[in-house]
Parts: C-alpha cells; sequence; structure tokens
C-alpha cells in the first residue's frame, strides 16, 4: 500500500488528538483513503516536554526547515495557532507544492484570501474544515452538500467556553466570574480568555462561514461584535420568566443582496433547539431555500473532536487525487456584498432598566418607545425600594437605530436611574 508522508506544525492539545486518531485508526483511516500515512516530522517548542502521548524523539524537531524543504513530505498539518509563525510556514509550505490542512480560524479570517491565491496558484489544495465548529463538519456540508441551496441564514452556537459558562449561569445559578473561573479549571477557557468571552473567536468563525454560505469575502472587522461579560444572572432569570434561554450567538442573514452579520448575547424560545445546546456543546443552525432548517451539532472545541476534523482533512486531500476541481477554498473572484449598518438590523429586544417608583415614568418611556416606533410586547415591574425598582420592557421586532435612539432618550429622564442591560432577542421558529 502507498505511503504518504504528512508533518504537524505543533503537537499541543489539537496536534496530540491527531496523533491518537491517526495511530489508533490507523486500519480504517488506511480503508478510507487507501493510503497509509505517515506522521514524519513534528515541529515542537521543546523536544524533551512531557506529553500526554507517546512520539519518537527522533521525528521530533525544532527546525520548521526540516519540514518546508523535505520533498517527501506532501501535506503539512499547521497546528500552532496564531499568526506568525504560522502563516509564514504555511505560504512556505505552499510554495514548496504541499498541501495544507489547518484549524486557525485566525489565520483565516484576518489572512485567508492570501493563502487561498497562494493554493490556487501553486495548484495545492488548502483545506481547513477544523477551523469552524471542532468536530462538526459544517465547512463541508456547505461546500458539497448544500450546493443546490441559496443559504438564505446562519444562526450558530460558535464558540464552547462561552456556551459553558452561559450554561452554568444558567443551570446552576452561577455568576459570570465563577463560570469563567471553572471553565479555566477545566480546561474550556484559556488563561486570557479575551477572544472567547469579547467574542473576537466567534467573530472569526462567522466571518469565514459567511464567506462561503453567501458567496462573497466578508472582513470580520465588519462584523458587530458583543461579548458576554457584562450579563448578569438577573437578565437569565428574566428570560426564563419569558421563556427564552439566553446563548452568545452567531447570525447570518442575507436580504436583498445585503448582510445582516452580528455576534452578541441573544435570547432564543426555550423550545428552540439551539436553546436547548449546554455545555462546551456547538451547534449551527442554517435555513436554504430548498433544504429548509438543517442543524448541526457537537463538540466545539476538545483535541479529538478538532482533530477528527483535520484528519478529515487529510483523508480529503488523499482522496481527491489531487483533483482542483475538489478545491474548498474561498474563491477570490466572489462579488462583493453590503454588510449593512448596524442601525438597520432587525431584532426584538429585552431592556431593564433602574427607575425611581413615581407616577407616571412608566408612560414617559412607553412614549420615547412610541415616538421612535419601537413597539412593546410586554412589561414587568418587580418590587424594589422607592428609589429602585427593576422595569423590564419586552418589544416587538424593531430597527436598532430606533431602540439606541430611545435608550439615548431614556436615559435623560430624571426617574430613570440607569439603562441596566440591552439584550436581543431573535424569536426563532
Amino acid at each position: 500500500m502507498k505511503k504518504v508522508k504528512i508533518a504537524l506544525l505543533g503537537l499541543g492539545n489539537v496536534g496530540q488528538g491527531v496523533w491518537s486518531i491517526l495511530n489508533t485508526n490507523k486500519r480504517e483511516i488506511m480503508i478510507n483513503c487507501g493510503c497509509e500515512i505517515e506522521i514524519s516530522k513534528i515541529l515542537v517548542k521543546d523536544i524533551d516536554r512531557a506529553r500526554r502521548v507517546e512520539v519518537p524523539k527522533e521525528i521530533l524537531t525544532t527546525d520548521a526547515k526540516c519540514i518546508l524543504n523535505d520533498p517527501d513530505i506532501q501535506i503539512v498539518v499547521e497546528l500552532m495557532g496564531g499568526l506568525e509563525p504560522a502563516k509564514e510556514y504555511m505560504l512556505k509550505a505552499i510554495r514548496h507544492k504541499k498541501h495544507v490542512v489547518t484549524a486557525n480560524k485566525l489565520i483565516l479570517a484576518t489572512h485567508g484570501e492570501e493563502l487561498f491565491k497562494a493554493a490556487e496558484q501553486e495548484k495545492v489544495l488548502f483545506y481547513y474544515e477544523a477551523s469552524v465548529g471542532g468536530g462538526i463538519p459544517i465547512i463541508r456540508e456547505i461546500n458539497e452538500s448544500l450546493t443546490a441551496n441559496k443559504i438564505e441564514s446562519i444562526y450558530g452556537i460558535i464558540n464552547g467556553t462561552t456556551n459553558y459558562i452561559l450554561t452554568k449561569m444558567s443551570l446552576e445559578g452561577m455568576d459570570f466570574n465563577a463560570a469563567l473561573a471553572e471553565a479555566q479549571e477545566k480546561g474550556y477557557a484559556e488563561a486570557d480568555p479575551i477572544s472567547d468571552i469579547e467574542a473576537y473567536d466567534a467573530c472569526y468563525k462567522l466571518a469565514i462561514i459567511s464567506s462561503l454560505s453567501f458567496g462573497t469575502k466578508v472582513e470580520h472587522s465588519s462584523i458587530y461584535r458583543e461579548g458576554i461579560c457584562n450579563l448578569k444572572p438577573v437578565d437569565i432569570e428574566y428570560a426564563k420568566k419569558f421563556k427564552y434561554a439566553i446563548k452568545l450567538l452567531a447570525v447570518g442573514k442575507e436580504v436583498n443582496n445585503r448582510l445582516e452579520l452580528r455576534v452578541h448575547p441573544t435570547m432564543i424560545p426555550e423550545k428552540h433547539p439551539l436553546a436547548n445546546v449546554n455545555d462546551s456543546f456547538n451547534a449551527i443552525f442554517i435555513k436554504g431555500n430548498a433544504v429548509g432548517d438543517l442543524m448541526l451539532y457537537g463538540r466545539g472545541a476538545g483535541d479529538l473532536p478538532t482533530g477528527s476534523a483535520v484528519v478529515g482533512d487529510i483523508i480529503s486531500i488523499l482522496r481527491s487525487n489531487i483533483d482542483l476541481s475538489s478545491i474548498s477554498n474561498i474563491k477570490n473572484n466572489l462579488p462583493p456584498k453590503e454588510v449593512q449598518d448596524r442601525k438597520d438590523n432587525i431584532s426584538g429586544y429585552y431592556i431593564r432598566l433602574d427607575v425611581k417608583d413615581t407616577p407616571g415614568v412608566l408612560g414617559d418611556i412607553a412614549a420615547i418607545l412610541g415616538r421612535n416606533n419601537v413597539s412593546i410586547l410586554s412589561v414587568a415591574q418587580d418590587m424594589g425600594n422607592r428609589n429602585h425598582v427593576p422595569l423590564v420592557f419586552i418589544t416587538h421586532e424593531a430597527r436598532e437605530g430606533n431602540v439606541l435612539n430611545s435608550i439615548e432618550s431614556i436615559k435623560a429622564l430624571d426617574n430613570v436611574n440607569k439603562v441596566e442591560s440591552v439584550i436581543r432577542i431573535e424569536n426563532l421558529r
């Protein structure tokens, strides 16, 4: 049986997962791709570092040139993360006519076009299934299974760290800091969790799948982003009262050739399948004009789920027999589509205020909302002292610009102490 040599750039959690899968499932992989895969070199920072998998020291190297300049290595798998030197190494591998597999959503969202063009010029394959959704095959689903559809919308829970935190806050009543600390203890969150909790990670992933879904290049900087740091347990309790769950939701829609792209905490109906995606699981809900509603669900991170997607890409390259028509790169001649201003986005809203218990305050707020064409669906007022009373409004769908204008006017009212929270609502069906 033909033997194919590959190399790994990095042997962290995902790299060790790839090593385990290629060794544990060796027979099944050989049957599926028709050849034997040999990891001939692995780039590491420290050869002597203790690892949970046993790897022969002779295949470990700290010199990337040993991999990039080796003509026998046909596929390079980048699992280092970060921008540099990962991007430089992938470009050099491509220039040396090597196929590349990566799980690096940051590079894809920020420098993907450069890599796609290089792969196209050198006539090599560049696969990146593991960059979004861990083990969920969302890239392949969009590129292959859904090609007969016009994708109308995407709703995704695509960050396992934030979903774990929100699950703990919702099901166990934890506050944000306690839930984050537990996520860090379990390895779901990094020591510096900013990329996850401030929604940068989800933004990068939405840029990748939106580019594929809507047939255009999407810059991550064009996506409205809001993290979960300001969420309070009281907001989650109010959500339950109104039959909603709160998730960090990535939203992509195409309406009249314009894109609506945003990532933020969102209330969704508690009976919707996405509302019941808990722990570190991810799920992506897609609406196609032919297939209708489709949801993909699974582990969004972890060594083995992400490693599974990486090995799947390796097998796809070997199966392709270097048929360039199978390249799943984002094409470079895609027509531009406008990303609409966030003020034109449409959704329902949850607005929680701290007000003084004085006559007319409710009427004043309702009048402001009415003048701005924001219709009230429901109001809740709980007990408090005379100077601090919680007041909650749920609105019908409204233009975001109208809601923002309303909020500014409400802040100026003498009887309003503070606008405590504003959360968007998606009434998914």
